[in-house]
């Protein structure tokens, strides 16, 4: 049991910062880790079971924020519900602006899944909580049989152990890796699946068979399935194509090699890669150089300096220094980039073990996981080698390959039949309504211009009409796209508003309507909407002040630098309006102080 219940907002480690600008609704950089067990699940059982594990693993019950310069992760009163498997796995868990958790437990007759954002955990923190998760869905299942309790966490284990960050603990900014130059990658590049659905395809294999022939040839289990993998993507490609090599990422657990009982991410990985073109393409030759890749890359010395590598960027000081938005833009086109590097991925989690009284119980464990690219992930339960293909293109000749370079080995796969509902998805139809209405306010503006065209000047109204449509669609806009956050929602509206009451004035011959009257009202109303919102959702001090803080600020400068260029004809409401927003910000100093001082320290960190 952890021993300090409580966890506290927290930075977002190296790769978390990484998904967390990368991710979108078609690379959700989510990952399912699911069991399958010998019975039919009960959602309440499972649910009390979640409810106990997260009584050890305090750490998932986050939020993820957006700050100045990097998001970070804040604790909230949000309670995961168990549900009944209802849409595509793998799907968007973090939605912009939308306070939701990071993971998600669902089932499927026997199979119990779960679903994670990367930013939250890696592999190995998904394993050791769908462990505990399994085992107290169990325990309560079946404790009346004489199933006994165990714990699986370490018993002096705290919060503060959990939330480690095990990069910036072994960073060192004196250990360098030498540059080398990237090879040109293989792009798997087939059509599209209908709707650009994510295809999964699973088999079961023998561990021992496994084992066996990858000890005959003297190499490790991953190294023997990396030079198959290689193989099969090989032989789809045509003779131009074999000018690039083939090259697969594999994530490397690093607490392989620096100790650490960290939830967080704690991963690296290497590139293994073959040239067909120019080496020997039998498989004894990839089975070799892959081994020697292995051997040179696997060194806690390579890992350490990979890891300063990393930290470097992302604590140089002037990078450090600019705004989240601009920081995206950059990240999203790295990793746009170092996609071009890479051919595929192959992702080993290795054995799932669990205490033995609790085996007759469970069928076994798999794992798959959201890409943009074509991506294989294993892991075993005694003797289930679980793979799961996972492609949004049509590479099922790869995986009959992959399988037929197995069987020539000697090694037989049982294909697993997918078992998934119906999905439903009510966000589609939510853009589908939204992208209809779009068209009739565009329809409206054309057909206004084009009448304005051809009677001007007798009916000026069409301009007007057209222009008022234009700004009720803006409007609507913000509202849809911010939807989820209602306090962000009106700052939106607060400054979109304003903008273009600014615009109106200035093309009807600007009588200052819009400094005088329209920003001090439009920024108090704001402020004072956000107070009611904030006080009849009942949300946190932390949830909702730091808009509060921003619209008074707006109302407050804004004004008052207009104020001060004698922008403004009519300074009655101008100057009201500003005191009553400087007299809430006076409010907050005073009365939230301790609130506002942490809320600039997670907003403005570095």
């Amino acid at each position: 049991m952890v021993k300090q219940k409580k966890a506290h907002w927290r930075k977002l480690d190296n790769a978390a910062k990484l998904y967390s600008a990368a991710s979108n609704k078609k690379d959700t950089r989510v990952f399912r880790f699911y069991c399958e067990l010998k019975e039919q699940v009960q959602s309440e059982l499972l649910q009390e079971a979640l409810d106990q594990t997260l009584e050890t693993f305090p750490t998932f019950l986050m939020v993820l924020r957006k700050g100045l310069f990097w998001h970070y992760l804040e604790p909230c009163n949000l309670r995961p519900v168990v549900k009944e498997e209802y849409k595509e796995p793998c799907s968007r868990l973090y939605i912009r602006d939308k306070k939701t958790l990071l993971f998600e437990v669902t089932y499927y007759q026997k199979r119990i899944n779960f679903e994670v954002f990367h930013v939250l955990t890696d592999g190995t923190g998904a394993t050791e909580f769908l462990k505990e998760l399994v085992k107290n869905y169990l325990y309560l299942a079946h404790k009346e049989e004489g199933l006994e309790q165990v714990s699986l966490q370490p018993e002096d284990m705290t919060v503060q152990d959990q939330e480690d960050d095990s990069f910036l603990k072994y960073y060192s900014k004196d250990q360098k890796r030498p540059k080398k130059r990237k090879l040109h990658a293989f792009q798997i590049r087939r059509k599209k699946k209908d709707g650009n659905r994510l295809h999964v395809h699973e088999s079961i294999v023998s561990v021992q068979a496994i084992l066996k022939r990858s000890r005959e040839l003297g190499v490790s289990m991953t190294i023997f399935l990396t030079a198959i993998y290689m193989m099969a993507i090989h032989e789809e490609m045509s003779k131009m194509q074999k000018k690039r090599s083939v090259i697969l990422m594999v994530p490397v657990n690093l607490r392989k090699f620096f100790p650490s009982t960290s939830m967080l991410n704690f991963f690296n990985w290497i590139e293994p890669g073959y040239d067909f073109a120019t080496q020997d393409g039998s498989f004894e030759a990839v089975l070799n150089h892959t081994k020697a890749f292995f051997a040179a890359e696997l060194t806690k010395e390579k890992m350490s300096a990979h890891i300063s590598e990393l930290l470097a960027l992302e604590l140089h000081p002037i990078l450090r220094l600019a705004p989240l938005e601009l920081k995206n833009l950059c990240i999203q086109a790295g990793a746009k980039f170092s996609e071009k590097n890479v051919t595929a991925i192959f992702s080993n989690m290795s054995a799932v073990k669990m205490p033995e009284s609790y085996v007759p119980y469970i069928e076994r464990f798999g794992v798959y996981t959201n890409t943009p690219k074509m991506e294989l992930c294993l892991c075993s339960f005694q003797d289930k080698l679980s793979f799961a293909f996972t492609s949004r293109y049509d590479t099922e000749n790869i995986e009959r390959n992959f399988y037929r370079l197995l069987k020539e080995q000697g090694i037989s796969a049982q294909k697993v039949e997918p078992v998934f509902p119906k999905p439903t998805m009510p966000s589609e139809q939510e853009m589908k309504v939204y992208k209809i209405y779009s068209f009739l306010c565009i329809a409206l503006v054309a057909l206004m211009l084009v009448t304005d065209l051809n009677f001007h000047p007798k009916i000026r109204w069409t301009l007007f009409t057209a222009g008022g449509v234009a700004t009720m669609w803006i409007a609507s806009s913000i509202g849809f796209f911010k939807r989820y956050n209602l306090l962000k929602n009106l700052m939106w509206q607060l400054l979109i508003g304003t903008i273009i009451s600014f615009i109106w004035d200035a093309l009807t011959g600007w009588h200052s309507w819009s400094v005088d009257f329209v920003l001090p009202l439009m920024s108090v109303g704001i402020l004072l909407a956000m107070c009611v919102i904030a006080k009849v959702q009942k949300s946190p001090v932390r949830e909702y002040l730091i808009y509060e803080i921003m619209a008074a600020g707006y109302g407050l400068i804004l004004p008052g630098i207009l104020l001060f260029c004698k922008v403004v004809k009519r300074p009655t409401v101008s100057m009201f309006g500003a005191l009553a927003c400087f007299l809430f910000l006076v409010g907050v100093l005073l009365f939230k102080g301790r609130e506002f001082k942490e809320e600039m320290q997670k907003n403005l960190h570095v």
